[in-house]
């Protein structure tokens, strides 16, 4: 039997995720969580072979749960379940140590595919992003320059940025025209929301 993690922040979809996998004779949900900072206590406690990870979700988005969940159990192998199939966040998913990415639009036996596959110890990647991926190439900017755009995005002003983050006005200011150039848009918001549609924040 395959024990099986499900973190999404919709209950609906976390519902209907559940039931289906629960028909699977070899199949078994063993939690459900509506945030990315419960997978960790939920893993420990329910000790999955698979934890099937939202991307967006509250308080710890996916990736982080993912990477928390590689470091503390290695053995809990990881699919990343998503509507937003953006190339950044494969990249970011795998780097994590996730073994698998699907989007939520695949049909419910890829789904369930990839949870016997992954378990199996093998890799699953939506092909279509993959190929995205690979035609798109990797997230050109910096760690610090994601921070200070993701904090921009938010709308923050260069102040409110430099003290979320404890840097100086004018290092956000460097790494916003930074990340601006990189992303060849305009104004921090597009820059922002260019490195949002592309997965890299």
């Amino acid at each position: 039997m395959i024990k099986v993690l499900l973190a999404d922040d919709q209950a609906l979809v976390r519902g209907a995720l559940s039931a289906m996998l629960n028909l699977e004779a070899d199949i078994e949900v063993v939690a459900e969580v509506g945030s990315g900072d419960q997978v960790l206590a939920a893993a420990r406690q329910h000790q999955p072979d698979v934890a099937l990870l939202d991307v967006q979700m509250p308080v710890m988005d996916g990736l982080a749960a993912a990477a928390e969940l590689r470091q503390a159990l290695p053995r809990c192998r990881v699919v990343m379940c998503t509507t937003f199939g953006r190339p950044g966040y494969l990249a970011r998913a795998m780097a994590a140590g996730a073994s698998g990415f699907v989007v939520k639009d695949a049909p419910p036996e890829q789904l369930v595919d990839a949870v016997r596959r992954v378990h199996n110890g093998l890799r699953v990647v939506d092909p279509a992003l993959a190929a995205e991926s690979l035609a798109s190439g990797s997230s050109p900017l910096t760690d610090r320059e994601r921070d200070v755009l993701q904090a921009a995005y938010d709308g923050g002003t260069v102040s409110d940025v430099a003290k979320a983050l404890h840097l100086s006005e004018g290092t956000v200011r460097n790494h916003l025209s930074s990340a601006i150039g990189k992303t060849g848009a305009r104004t921090r918001a597009e820059a922002a929301r260019i490195a949002e549609e592309r997965g890299w924040l």
